[in-house]
């Protein structure tokens, strides 16, 4: 019963001390691990934040211009501007091409021609954010009849960056554009999408007609950054 009370030998006082240094090492260990492996995404969360608040000014910046400039101008081309995507729409297809043709109709020449000096000379100041203007066309599924799926994506998909190659050369070989043609053309691509990106109606069948459509698509530095950032942190 005298052993319960007695006091630690120095022994076993060794021990105990011993084994409380251990477990201090290790929670050292422990907390040096977690803050090698957490500063980095604490790190990361902070320029997402950083950068994301760039995304949303330079893009509101860019939609805000691009607004101002076209407002008048976009009922009665049948266009509209996307600000999520930063794209100009133009809709009404029978008036951009013929059908099954890759030739652009005189009349969606003359908005071209008054379109994309204005929209260059816009974004100017906003030169130094953009990654790429882009100039997408965009098909219906609809192809020769009985033709496979896959034979109607394949001659889509040749129509569609036929068509989008000839806008290209179309814009960049107009004289309004001489001032703004230095900086532009390094960053203009033409991708033709087939029907990769159709349009639904509501209950969830195609909209042959709004399928069929050019859109100038512009991407910005800030917005690529973000996508790797995060792409990292998910890898």
């Amino acid at each position: 019963m005298s052993n319960l009370f007695r006091s630690p030998s120095a022994s076993e006082e060794s021990e105990w001390l011993s084994i409380s240094d251990m477990m201090a090492g290790l929670m050292v260990v422990f907390l040096f691990i977690a803050i090698v492996y957490i500063r980095p995404l604490i790190e990361q969360e902070g320029k997402i934040k950083e950068i994301t608040a760039v995304v949303t000014e330079t893009e509101e910046g860019i939609y805000k211009a691009l607004e101002d400039e076209f407002k008048d101008d976009l009922p009665r081309w049948d266009a509209e501007i996307k600000k999520d995507t930063l794209l100009v729409r133009f809709n009404s297809p029978d008036v951009l091409f013929a059908r099954g043709s890759t030739e652009i109709t005189p009349y969606f020449q003359g908005v071209l021609d008054d379109f994309f000096p204005r929209y260059a000379q816009t974004l100017r100041p906003f030169r130094h954010d953009i990654e790429e203007l882009r100039i997408e066309g965009h098909t219906s599924s609809t192809w020769e009849e009985g033709a496979t799926e896959q034979e109607s994506y394949f001659g889509n998909m040749e129509l569609s960056q036929d068509r989008t190659r000839a806008v290209l050369e179309h814009v960049l070989r107009d004289d309004n554009l001489r001032f703004d043609r230095e900086w532009v053309q390094p960053l203009l691509t033409a991708n033709g999408l087939s029907f990769s990106k159709i349009i639904l109606w509501p209950n969830g069948t195609e909209n042959r007609a709004a399928s069929r459509r050019v859109e100038f698509r512009i991407r910005t530095e800030a917005r690529r950054e973000l996508l790797r950032i995060i792409e990292e942190l998910e890898s």
